[in-house]
Order: structure tokens, then C-alpha cells, then sequence
């Protein structure tokens, strides 16, 4: 699993690198296309997400089975809230005509948020399964994949929707 982890957080890191070397090259157009996200919105999924990296956390810490499966649960929970919101930011987008080809920020916009939610989607998975197995060693590893998530979207949010 550490394996898988580092590497899907290299490809996050080389997307977001080619992301900044390319809106240097049109900063003046990246900050235009960044007026059109809803950052508050993806705010809100910071911390949805955020919170649920807390309930896998203490699943892993949970001294019951039946305790850790309602963690595992509340994680995906959250996780799945946070996917209904991004569909929200993506219908909206869709609405007004932006897509892949409206300008370079939203190729990159697209692809890592859309690689991202792919992501958490396994996860939401990963969580299931593990829960239902509901064995401390599955759970931690788990856990360390949803963390990965997690710490993806912390990287993504700044970058993409603040900077």
C-alpha cells in the first residue's frame, strides 16, 4: 500500500508542478479562469474531508469492531458528501459552457480534481471493504490510503482554488 501511496502522490505532485510552470506562462488568464470556481463551495469540502480523515483516524483507534465500522462508515459518509458537492461545482461548469478545452486552467482544473475524486471513490471502496473485514491491520491500511486523499485535496485546495 506505501508503494501505491507514494507513487499516486508523486503523479499529484507532478500534475500540480506542470499546473504552476503553466499558469506562469498566462498568469493573467489563470486568474481570470480561477474567477469562475466556487471557493467557498470547495472550501466546504476541505473541511468535509478533512473530517472524515479525523473518523478514519479513529476508526484505527477504535477498541471494538463495531466502533471502528461506524468511523469507517461516517468516513465514507463524508466522502461521499464531499463527491455530491464536487458534482455540484462540475454541473455548475458544465452549465455555463467551461469545459477541458475552455482554457488551459481548466485542463489541469479537470484532470487533477476529476484524477482526485477518482481517488476518493476507490477509497470510499477501500473503506467498505475494510470495514467489513473490520481487522486493525486492514483498517490502518485503509486509513492510510483515505489519508493520502485527504492530504491530496489539502494540496489541491490552496493551488487550484486559492493561489
Amino acid at each position: 500500500m506505501w508503494v501505491l501511496i507514494f507513487s499516486e502522490l508523486a503523479v499529484f505532485g507532478a500534475g500540480l508542478a506542470a499546473f504552476m510552470g503553466v499558469r506562469l506562462t498566462d498568469p493573467a488568464g489563470f486568474a481570470q479562469a480561477r474567477s469562475h470556481l466556487m471557493v467557498e463551495l470547495a472550501g466546504t469540502n476541505t473541511i468535509i474531508l478533512v473530517t472524515s480523515g479525523l473518523f478514519a483516524a479513529l476508526a484505527v483507534t477504535a477498541k471494538t469492531r463495531r466502533v471502528a465500522r461506524v468511523w469507517l462508515a461516517a468516513a465514507s459518509l463524508l466522502g461521499l458528501v464531499f463527491l455530491g458537492l464536487k458534482t455540484v461545482e462540475y454541473t455548475a461548469k458544465a452549465a455555463a459552457g467551461i469545459n477541458f478545452e475552455t482554457h488551459e486552467f481548466f485542463t489541469f482544473y479537470y484532470l487533477l480534481t476529476g484524477f482526485h475524486a477518482a481517488h476518493l471513490i476507490a477509497g470510499v471502496i477501500i473503506l467498505a471493504l475494510v470495514g467489513w473485514q473490520a481487522q486493525h491491520r486492514a483498517i490502518q491500511t485503509g486509513a492510510a490510503f483515505w489519508h493520502m486523499v485527504d492530504l491530496v485535496w489539502v494540496l489541491l485546495f490552496p493551488v487550484i482554488y486559492l493561489l
